[in-house]
């Protein structure tokens, strides 16, 4: 239940969100859609994406720091046609202007495109993975300190790599691309879902980072920062949780490799999830933190057994330690 001090919170939120709103039409920005990547089934598509106000022709993929996606001003509610195998969908953004909906659709296995338009504009098209249904191995990965090193957790290091960095000046984990391009060439059909506790605001940057270092393409799960009517603020751990319980429901026959570090929730997370589904989890891949590392994110986990002994549970400083023992488990 929302007490009466969240409740005033949220109305002065939406009194300034109202102002900001606008000011920006005042000043010309126009609703303009920003796709994400998404997936999808062969009768279906989750989509993904964001609408806020922009200037006319700014190129969303240029390079910016990280704190002009948090003053964008997203379009709440704002009407959304999907138009997917030949079918068209209306959807609608949620109070941070995001797009999330699944909508039914005919699409063929492997990458494809859907478009995304406010109605009297033009659309705009995201790219969606869609897996067939023949498929038995996937990939989840974390992000924070597992592809990119943050140590994230230290409050202000992670305000200066949420707000101020460009994705130029983050620094990939050792060998992870590299591990990433063998499974992906060792299983060419499998899901890669980017599985992130940060906000969706940071997706375009996070995008251009996964790029430019040679990871493989996927859809970014990531959450709301803020308060809402309901709560102060969102559960990453329980953020991860809901998105792997919805990951298992949307592919039943699929066993996901799942790679996280050792610095927050996820062998925790990953444990609970192998013990409540062993049969869906091919795998635990858990990349060891330097000592620098682990004292920036607050120490190590202190976890003792996480997994079930069917389920094989890997640990390495890098992506090259753990492909060798992904090798010796016959995942590579």
């Amino acid at each position: 239940m929302a007490g009466p001090v969240l409740r005033v919170v949220v109305r002065v939120g939406d009194a300034i969100h109202s102002l900001r709103a606008g000011w920006a039409v005042r000043a010309g920005r126009i609703p303009t859609v920003v796709p994400f990547v998404g997936y999808g089934a062969t009768g279906w598509a989750r989509v993904l994406g964001r609408v806020v106000l922009r200037k006319p022709g700014l190129d969303r993929f240029r390079s910016i720091r990280g704190w002009r996606s948090f003053t964008s001003v997203p379009v709440r509610d704002a009407e959304v046609v999907v138009t997917a195998g030949g079918r068209t969908t209306t959807v609608r953004t949620d109070r941070g202007g995001i797009i999330d909906a699944r909508v039914d659709a005919a699409l063929e296995p492997g990458w494809t495109s859907v478009d995304l338009a406010i109605p009297g504009r033009d659309g705009v098209a995201e790219s969606v993975f869609v897996v067939d249904e023949s498929v038995g191995f996937g990939m989840v990965s974390d992000i924070d300190d597992t592809v990119m090193v943050t140590a994230l957790p230290r409050p202000f290091l992670a305000a200066w790599n949420s707000f101020v960095l460009n994705e130029h000046a983050r620094t990939p984990v050792a060998g992870m691309a590299v591990l990433y391009e063998r499974l992906t060439r060792a299983h060419p059909d499998a899901p890669v879902v980017y599985l992130s506790t940060g906000a969706w605001n940071v997706v375009p940057t996070l995008t251009r980072f996964l790029t430019r270092n040679l990871y493989p393409r996927g859809p970014l799960l990531l959450t709301d920062w803020g308060p809402s009517p309901e709560h102060w603020f969102r559960s990453g751990p329980e953020h991860k949780r809901r998105a792997l319980e919805r990951l298992v429901e949307e592919f039943p026959g699929i066993r996901w490799l799942l790679v996280g570090d050792d610095g927050q929730h996820d062998e925790t997370i990953y444990g609970d999830f192998a013990r409540r589904h062993p049969e869906h989890v091919r795998a635990v891949a858990i990349r060891q933190l330097t000592t620098g590392e682990a004292v920036l994110a607050g120490g190590r986990s202190t976890e003792g057994a996480r997994a079930p002994d069917e389920v094989p549970w890997l640990s390495a400083p890098d992506g090259a330690g753990l492909s060798e023992q992904l090798r010796s488990e016959g995942v590579l």
